[in-house]
């Protein structure tokens, strides 16, 4: 049974854009890549960062093209290779400008996503097996239309994957909604954890967005936006600091 992490608490400014996108941005449901929750294996918490990293935050203005680029792993304290690799990013929410309007998708003219494969507002990279001092070095397109809104579109990712036969399931914040969120990372005294029985996956991953911005945006802004979704993604790393464990369990 995994246990609680006692974690520091965030950085004023890391806290303030985190908390505030959390609050306006209700992630909807989608299907789960793999099936029964209860039936996966579970990774250590110092190791779940380590498989998906290096994702870039392109920004774009409405009708120009651009790639999302990221870096694949297998770390090495896992005991074998990954096989049956698929890596999932999915176009899931938007932040507006002006206005600064939050909104689940679809929003006409969202940005399409590709790879050789597929395209839309989720595509999948896959991969037979992936051997650990070997990562895999990719990326993903992504196209906008002359109508796209000006704005930050958040894009959620999973990582699912087999080792020694066992099934592991990686998903992002996006995947959850605020309620599951909430109740699978605070304890009811208020501390602060990481419960992945409850989330039913096992670990978590980062987010990255694309910035679509007109002409008449302010860098400063377009940053700010940018940023604070990724941060929505990757607060985990942030929040949940690599502690030794504590005495109660909060996992399990």
């Amino acid at each position: 049974m995994r246990r609680a992490r006692r974690v520091r608490p965030l950085r004023p400014a890391v806290a303030i854009l985190a908390v505030a996108l959390l609050v306006a941005l209700v992630p909807s449901a989608s299907a789960r890549p793999v099936g029964d929750p209860e039936a996966l294996g579970t990774v250590p918490l110092a190791l779940d960062r380590q498989f998906l990293g290096n994702l870039s935050v392109p920004s774009i203005a409405p009708g120009g093209s651009t790639s999302i680029h990221f870096s694949l792993a297998d770390p090495p304290k896992l005991a074998g290779p990954l096989l049956h690799v698929v890596l999932t990013f999915q176009v899931y929410a938007f932040n507006g400008y002006p206005g600064d309007a939050t909104a689940d998708l679809p929003v006409a003219n969202a940005p399409v996503l590709s790879n050789a494969t597929a395209s839309g507002a989720l595509v999948t990279v896959r991969t037979a097996s992936l051997a650990a001092g070997t990562p895999l070095l990719g990326s993903v397109g992504v196209a906008t239309s002359s109508a796209t809104p000006a704005g930050t579109f958040a894009i959620r990712t999973s990582v699912a994957f087999e080792v020694g036969g066992t099934d592991y399931l990686l998903e992002s914040r996006g995947w959850f909604s605020a309620a599951t969120w909430a109740s699978a990372t605070e304890l009811p005294n208020g501390t602060a954890t990481l419960n992945l029985t409850r989330l039913g996956v096992s670990g978590v991953t980062p987010e990255t967005s694309v910035l679509v911005e007109a002409s008449d945006w302010g860098w400063a802004l377009g940053a700010l936006l940018a940023g604070a979704f990724v941060l929505l993604g990757a607060g985990a790393w942030f929040y949940y600091a690599r502690r030794p464990p504590a005495s109660s369990s909060g996992v399990g």
